[in-house]
């Protein structure tokens, strides 16, 4: 016998529900970051402003002899683009395994809503409300987009042993949710590794935004990309940061940084060599800063040009 499909009412009414459940998800963040179990919280530090979420101070990690961060400071906010730039073991991917839970800081302090925090695993860090965007973005090529953006935390209807999946609100869910991002999505059954770079990156923005993050890191979202679909990523790191999420662009591209970015900081060899705002750096001086300043000098020097 085939399933009764529901009225559209209801599947609107499952919709909404959804919708308001991640909204309190998002809205509990701070307190499950310092409440939960395998996440340390411990009163005191600095205090929070309206839009700081999170915060470093002097964090260092070893990994025996080799040092792969040194002392490096800096804040989150909500509603501002944070660009971590650096060439090539510079220290970034190391950053992002601290503020994703895969690795503890060995010294220094990361605050969570004010509260002096260590994340014991990647689940502490995204029930904090911090959402990691990888360059693989973590999607099943095969996979529908629906699919791929409830996967995980699929919505479901029934009771008991009759609970199923509810295809219909999980297809509504991602295509409303990409519409505000500006992708319209054709058929929400398509497989999700049809779609070009930058709507894939697209899809991982959305989801990470929809399921309650309160601050988004993205790990070298325009590195494989072309000029047009790097620009639309630019543009949906534009719309999350409109939309009030704190939002870290790890990138090695200057340029992009700078359209985007409200505050930059500078890695080298797992030190922070510079951290500026906007307002207190061109971008001459930024990409002379990237490209290592009185060390090009040289180089230029030595090759005659």
């Amino acid at each position: 016998m085939s399933e009764q499909v529901p009225p559209l009412d209801e599947v609107d009414a499952q919709v909404a529900a959804a919708a308001a459940a991640a909204a309190q998800r998002g809205t509990l963040a701070g307190a499950r970051a310092t409440g939960t179990a395998g996440t340390v919280g411990v009163s005191g530090g600095p205090p929070a402003g309206k839009d700081m979420y999170l915060r470093l101070e002097d964090v260092g990690k070893t990994f025996g002899s080799v040092v792969a961060l040194d002392g490096v400071s800096m804040d989150v906010n909500h509603g501002r683009v944070t660009c971590v730039l650096g060439d090539n073991g510079a220290g970034k991917s190391t950053l992002i395994k601290i503020l994703s839970g895969v690795h503890q800081n060995d010294s220094g302090t990361m605050y969570v809503a004010g509260q002096p925090t260590a994340f014991g695993s990647p689940k502490d860090a995204r029930d904090a409300g911090i959402a990691t965007v990888f360059q693989d973005l973590a999607t099943i090529p095969l996979m529908s987009v629906w699919r791929n953006f409830v996967l995980g935390r699929e919505p479901v209807k029934g009771w008991g042993p009759l609970r199923r999946l509810d295809i219909r609100a999980g297809q509504e869910i991602a295509r409303r949710e990409l519409q505000m991002f500006g992708i319209d999505l054709r058929d929400p059954d398509q497989p999700i590794g049809t779609l070009s770079g930058g709507e894939r990156q697209a899809v991982a923005i959305a989801r990470a935004v929809y399921f309650g993050a309160e601050v988004v890191i993205l790990d070298e979202p325009t590195s494989a990309l072309g000029v047009k679909q790097s620009g639309k990523v630019l543009k949906f790191v534009r719309d999350a940061r409109d939309r009030g999420i704190g939002v870290v662009l790890i990138t090695h591209n200057p340029h992009h940084a700078y359209m985007v970015g409200d505050e930059f900081v500078l890695l080298k060899r797992g030190r922070m060599t510079n951290r500026w705002l906007k307002e207190e750096v061109a971008l001459d001086e930024l990409v002379a800063a990237m490209a290592g300043g009185a060390e090009l000098e040289d180089l230029a020097h030595e090759l005659g040009a």
